[in-house]
């Protein structure tokens, strides 16, 4: 039996910023430490930072605490957000994701120039809600390209379309190949980071060899789920696991060849004990 692990598989360069933020002002121990939301979508990471002393701030932002630290998610957040923290006189540090601050950026400047903007995303996802907020003009938020047709009839004519940075690169271009027939005038900036692209690639290239494909990440993870999605499509027997402990013999049972991938927000160790079950599988014949 071979076990072939992704090489893009675990923390991405944002994610792996923001947790190391968050843990250097724990270590540092200044005085309380907040997170501005769960800091990355996974609840073995998330439950760390509490152990260690980190507190989630409420969503209710006039029930700040008096003092501390509070770290910015690395999904971003709005003006409002930033805004709320100073007036109360807390500390801030910033771990968005510098991808995402390209878009906020992105979108800010448009909107000032007068275009309506677009956002290939999620709407429930937190990346998404905090690029809305840097709007100050009209923006939509485009699941698929069902929806965007229907969009694009409230969008005005000069617009510009981004994307959360891990959106679907397939459903992103599935919704820039509508835009010409618009006959809109609409910027389009493909904002999806590369380190996602990459991951989506090689997921999906492996999922086309294995017999078993296992995707790692957390629940809620958005940029997880679509690896799953991506997977399924090529490799029927895609598992979707958090931890090693989802995963047991009859998930694997008969495959001679496994392929292992894992969301941006998966620590390498957790990689590494799924890796581990899946090889004690091997020595005990379970195959």
């Amino acid at each position: 039996m071979e076990i072939i692990v992704a090489k893009t598989a675990g923390f991405c360069f944002g994610v792996e910023r923001a947790v190391n933020m968050v843990y250097d002002q724990l270590k540092a121990a200044g005085g309380p430490v907040y997170t501005y939301g769960p800091v990355i979508h996974n609840e073995t990471v998330t439950g760390e930072i509490r152990a260690m002393g980190g507190t989630e701030l409420p969503e209710d932002l006039t029930r700040l605490p008096e003092r501390g630290t509070v770290v910015i998610r690395s999904h971003g957040a709005g003006p409002d957000v930033y805004e709320a923290l100073r007036r109360k006189g807390l500390t801030v540090s910033d771990a968005t994701c510098p991808f995402v601050l390209k878009i906020h950026k992105i979108v800010r400047e448009a909107s000032e120039a007068g275009r309506t903007v677009l956002i290939a995303g999620n709407a429930d996802h937190p990346e998404v809600k905090a690029t809305l907020a840097w709007c100050t003009g009209p923006a939509y938020v485009i699941g698929n390209a069902e929806e965007a047709a229907s969009v694009l009839q409230k969008a005005g004519k000069a617009a510009v379309l981004v994307a959360q940075t891990t959106f679907s690169m397939k459903k992103f271009q599935d919704i820039v190949e509508i835009i010409p027939k618009s006959g809109y005038d609409i910027n389009v900036v493909n904002t999806i980071c590369n380190a996602t692209r990459e991951r989506q690639a090689e997921a999906r290239s492996l999922a086309r060899t294995a017999d078993v494909m296992i995707v790692i990440g957390g629940r809620h993870s958005s940029n997880t789920q679509k690896l799953a999605e991506i997977c399924r499509s090529a490799c029927p027997r895609t598992c979707f696991i958090q931890t090693f402990q989802d995963l047991n013999a009859d998930d694997v049972k008969g495959a001679k060849r496994i392929g292992i991938t894992a969301g941006a927000s998966t620590p390498k160790k957790i990689i590494q004990e799924v890796r581990r079950k899946c090889q004690s599988y091997r020595s005990l014949n379970s195959f």
